[in-house]
């Protein structure tokens, strides 16, 4: 060996790139395998990896091989008697080399070490393909080509801001991610960047028709839609044109579920739709119960719009009018008990109807001289106006973190960040419709929102339902709100403001404001699978499950934090993860210590009102609204129901989903029988590949 030799200066991966050497990669590695042995701390860590680096100078060498570092370090770890360590390191070699056959498998280079779940994800909705449909594109240049596309917006205002670089970076490190469509169809030939849509559909045959045409073409670009049905004449009223009976909003919402069904967004995402109708319309009744008769309108989710004067009857115990929307005259007079009694059942029942809370979503609207807001996107969390799109992000609490503690100017800088990247969406994007591209332009919508909050919380050793989680919500929220407004402020004194900014509230707060919206709090379902962190707001619904993957292999996941403060308690075992995945909680692992079964309550280990409260506490602060189902076990009660819509109204939420386990059909996680080849017993969480880590009723 030569005498000034020293330790290789990169790293040679697997798939032949090459990357700077990191010593501290070794001491987490080794680390890692000393805390599954109980072996050894941090300081033992470092003296083992003084040795490798030892073994790895005598190689006399600029550069070395990924593998050759690990035999090394199983070799220092063998010779230093840690057989059982090096047997945990072996053991982790091995599942990350199973990792790595299954991701090839999927025909994906990761080269941005995803998980499983991920990989799978893009695999099957984002990356590029070729004419045989072959994936073409990895997961790095997935986010290249993405940023690349948007930031292009810049030129065409003369700005020169390096954001290409901005924008890749935050991409590429999971620190916000945008809305579906952007990820599809950015620098493609297709360019439909947005995901929330909403039509409005008027009381004619060829309105509703035209309606239908409109959502299939934007179904088939990758958005999802909106709908207020309550223009449309009540079953059995007159049509006066042809001499016959009218067959209601029920009737042609069967006519959009059906298209929805064959128009499969371009084969890479299942169409979805909201459906709302006013608690004063006279088919009421039978909007409530239109999702009870089985697979009914399995592409919707339904909303009941409630007024203030209904909820005033409600406590009352009064009557309220019923009105047909053809002539404005009162049909009749009902208990608005009656109504929201048969609310709670069908809830209960079925998942649906949700509410909107009406009154509350227009008395906080941007722009109420423009018109009133009746609908919002499949989810709830996007209130719209007639022909409005917006497109949607959010940022990954995990990776906002320092040290574990929240990097509040890291936040502040990412934020400003994405709402840069989301304006540019709106002028990057090519809308499916002239009346879309104009209403979407005059207000300039945005939602920017978050993910990773259950995961943010456990990685600070916060509960969830506690006062404090509340008051860290508020704050957050709050700082991300106001801090996305500044650089709305910003870009519109560049840009100018969104056209209809003289007739906004915000004309009295603001010289210039780019976007009628800033916030929005979306499930952020499958983004949330790519950045491998919980969803949207919403704890965490299970602690550990199995997953189908391709082939059939059926695969352990577990959630990270809590696998980390296993080992670091020292109470992690195979056996203790696979008891947990009957259930997905820990409440009843008497095996586990107390405060750790405190601080990791997943959805069912949660009251209701906490549930609400949460939501509440985000909708306090953001401008849009926010997207969260109240997860309720499967012996809830309709009382539990009751409760919750009630305390949602109360606490100014703009709407509320009330699910209760088990009562839809093929929901994304249950209980199935046998889900490990190791053993027949049944009554393991089995969970298929696309599942995102919660349980709710819409999987748009």
């Amino acid at each position: 060996m030569s005498s000034n030799a020293s330790r290789p200066s990169a790293v040679v991966k697997r798939n032949g790139s090459v990357a700077p050497f990191q010593a501290d990669k070794i001491t987490h590695a080794i680390l890692g395998a000393l805390r599954e042995t109980d072996a050894g701390d941090l300081e033992a860590a470092r003296d083992l990896t003084a040795t490798v680096l030892d073994e790895l100078k005598r190689l006399d060498r600029d550069s070395v091989e990924v593998e050759e570092i690990q035999d090394i370090v199983e070799r220092v770890l063998i010779r230093a008697d840690r057989e059982d360590t090096a047997k945990a390191y072996i053991l982790h070699r091995q599942r990350h080399a199973d990792l790595r056959r299954t991701k090839a498998v999927f025909g994906v280079a990761d080269d941005l070490k995803l998980t499983l779940g991920a990989v799978k994800i893009l695999q099957k909705r984002y990356l590029l393909r070729d004419e045989s449909g072959r994936v073409v594109e990895t997961p790095r240049e997935l986010f290249r080509r993405v940023a690349r596309a948007v930031a292009k917006v810049d030129e065409d205002h003369g700005e020169t801001s390096g954001a290409e670089e901005v924008f890749f970076g935050m991409l590429s490190r999971l620190e916000f991610l945008p809305n579906s469509p952007t990820l599809m169809n950015a620098g493609t030939g297709l360019g439909q960047l947005s995901a929330c849509f909403v039509l409005p559909v008027g009381d004619s045959v060829r309105e509703i028709f035209d309606a239908v045409k409109h959502m299939a073409i934007i179904h088939q670009s990758g958005g999802g839609t909106g709908f207020d049905f309550s223009r449309l004449r009540p079953r059995d009223d007159v049509v006066r044109s042809t001499g016959g009976i009218a067959s209601g909003p029920v009737s042609f919402m069967k006519v959009f579920d059906q298209t929805t069904e064959v128009i499969r967004q371009g084969g890479r995402r299942r169409g979805a739709n909201m459906a709302v109708l006013r608690v004063d319309h006279p088919d009421v009744f039978d909007f409530i119960a239109a999702k009870t008769e089985g697979s009914a309108l399995s592409n919707f989710n339904i909303s009941v719009a409630v007024t203030d004067a209904f909820l005033e009857a409600l406590a009352d115990d009064a009557d309220y009018p019923l009105i047909n929307p053809r002539t404005g005259n009162t049909v009749r007079r009902v208990p608005a008990s009656e109504v929201f009694n048969l609310i709670v059942h069908a809830a209960w029942q079925t998942g649906d109807p949700g509410l909107l809370f009406i009154d509350e979503i227009n008395r906080r609207q941007p722009t109420p001289e423009v018109g009133p807001i009746e609908a919002t996107n499949p989810c709830g969390e996007q209130p719209l106006l007639p022909w409005e799109s917006c497109n949607l992000g959010s940022v990954n609490m995990v990776k906002m973190l320092t040290d574990g503690r929240l990097d509040w100017d890291k936040l502040e800088r990412t934020v400003r960040d994405a709402v840069h990247f989301l304006d540019n969406v709106i002028d990057a994007g090519r809308f499916p419709l002239d009346e879309i591209t104009r209403a979407t332009r005059a207000n300039r919508k945005i939602g920017l929102g978050i993910m990773g909050w259950a995961d943010m919380l456990l990685e600070m050793g916060i509960r969830y339902d506690t006062e404090e989680a509340l008051d860290l919500a508020r704050r957050v929220m709050r700082f991300i709100t106001d801090n996305a407004r500044d650089a709305s402020a910003a870009l519109g004194a560049r840009r100018g403001s969104f056209p209809n900014f003289e007739r906004s509230i915000h004309r009295k707060h603001f010289e210039h404001l780019r976007n009628a919206t800033c916030t929005t709090i979306a499930p952020t379902g499958t983004i949330g699978l790519v950045a491998g962190v919980s969803s949207g707001i919403e704890p965490l619904f299970a602690l550990s499950y199995f997953r189908t993957v391709v082939g059939g292999t059926v695969l352990l996941e577990e959630n990270p934090v809590f696998k980390r403060v296993a080992h670091e308690r020292g109470f992690y075992s195979e056996a203790l993860v696979g008891e947990i995945a009957r259930t997905g909680s820990v409440r009843e692992v008497t095996e586990i210590p107390e405060d750790v079964r405190g601080l990791f309550v997943t959805a069912m280990d949660i009251a209701p009102e906490w549930h609400v409260r949460m939501q509440a506490a985000f909708q306090e602060f953001t401008d849009n609204a926010v997207s969260k189902t109240i997860n309720l076990p499967a012996d809830a009660t309709p009382e539990d129901v009751r409760r919750a819509v009630l305390l949602a109204g109360e606490l100014g939420c703009k709407g509320i989903t009330v699910y209760r386990y088990g009562t839809v059909r093929g929901q994304p996680l249950s209980l199935r029988g046998d889900a490990s080849r190791r053993s027949a017993e049944p009554g393991f969480l089995l969970v298929d590949e696309e599942y995102d880590g919660k349980c709710r009723r819409c999987e748009h």
